[in-house]
């Protein structure tokens, strides 16, 4: 058996949101150096503070500042610390419970080994040179031997308050194709296009799956299908991604391959954007030394009729 491939692959984007009142007043006190929590209608201090009362559902709107400095309640040593966390050096993620709160927060601490950290330590913000109204406007806790540090008795009214965030979002993984989709894959590399058949329903499925969707049995005998096939449907993209070299606007369709029962996606070249149309005869054009098409292009034919492929819609 072909070894199965398998890829790093990642996964990145900045996830934006805005904030309500709660949110906006927290991010920007930490801007100030001022932490604050929000006060439950029994009189619990929630840091960090949210906009409803967790336990009875109700809107919670009164701001109160808790001090720098708090105990740490739980903790768990990082020996390896990842691309984008908060210190470069072995640290402790810790939930710090902040002088004034009744609820912890969770931070990175600063200290020398795992054999210096203990539940129930004494800790203060350090806080970052820079700071623009995000969570890491904390860079980090550190030992304190002090006492509890004063406040401001801050009311949570800033002029110029945080009113959204952009956060990175990313996800590191290795992916694996599987023996079905491997295949398929080294045969592209061949210019050829091979799909699986279901051995109950005989349907072929392009990519394959290792296993009929509609069956739930394992599929193994290859088919090769195409290379032309029909557009069944598609759409007109407006709006140019990021690091993509395509010209806007253009069209990506659902394209049913010749012998295949499934329609795979592809982008659609050769023709205006504007008289692309389903049933659409289209055939791949290959780049020099691409392991795939770069997209389909017309092929002259008549259109498909659409009895011919509207179970593939």
């Amino acid at each position: 058996m072909p070894e199965v491939l398998k890829a790093p692959l990642v996964v990145e984007f900045p996830f934006t949101r805005s904030l309500g009142p709660v949110q906006s007043a927290f991010l920007t006190g930490l801007r100030e150096r001022v932490v604050l929590g929000v006060r439950t209608g029994d009189g619990r201090t929630l840091v960090p503070p949210v906009e409803y009362d967790p336990v009875t559902a109700e809107e919670i709107r009164d701001l109160i500042e808790v001090a720098p400095t708090g105990t740490v309640t739980t903790w768990a040593w990082n020996h390896a610390p990842r691309r984008g966390q908060p210190l470069t050096t072995p640290f402790a993620w810790a939930l710090v419970r902040l002088d004034g709160a009744d609820t912890a927060l969770l931070h990175a601490l600063d200290a020398p080994g795992p054999d210096t950290v203990h539940t129930g330590m004494r800790v203060r913000i350090r806080w970052a040179e820079e700071r623009t109204g995000a969570i890491t406007d904390i860079a980090c806790f550190e030992p304190y031997d002090g006492n509890r540090a004063g406040t401001t008795g801050h009311t949570g009214e800033f002029a110029d308050p945080v009113t959204g965030i952009v956060a990175a979002a990313r996800l590191d993984y290795t992916y694996s194709p599987g023996r079905a989709q491997t295949a398929y894959i080294n045969a592209l590399s061949g210019r050829r296009t091979v799909g699986e058949r279901c051995p109950a329903c005989r349907k072929v499925y392009v990519p394959p799956r290792g296993a009929c969707p509609t069956c739930g049995v394992a599929t193994s005998e290859q088919v090769e299908v195409g290379p032309r096939g029909t557009v069944t449907t598609f759409c007109i993209v407006n709006i140019k991604a990021k690091n993509l070299d395509i010209e806007v606007p253009y069209v990506y369709a659902h394209i049913a391959l010749d012998g295949a029962d499934l329609a795979l996606h592809g982008r659609i070249g050769g023709i205006p954007y504007d008289e692309v149309r389903m049933g659409l005869r289209v055939e791949p054009v290959w780049t020099e030394g691409a392991r795939y098409p770069d997209h389909y292009r017309p092929t002259g034919e008549p259109d498909a009729d659409y009895d011919t492929y509207k179970e593939l819609l």
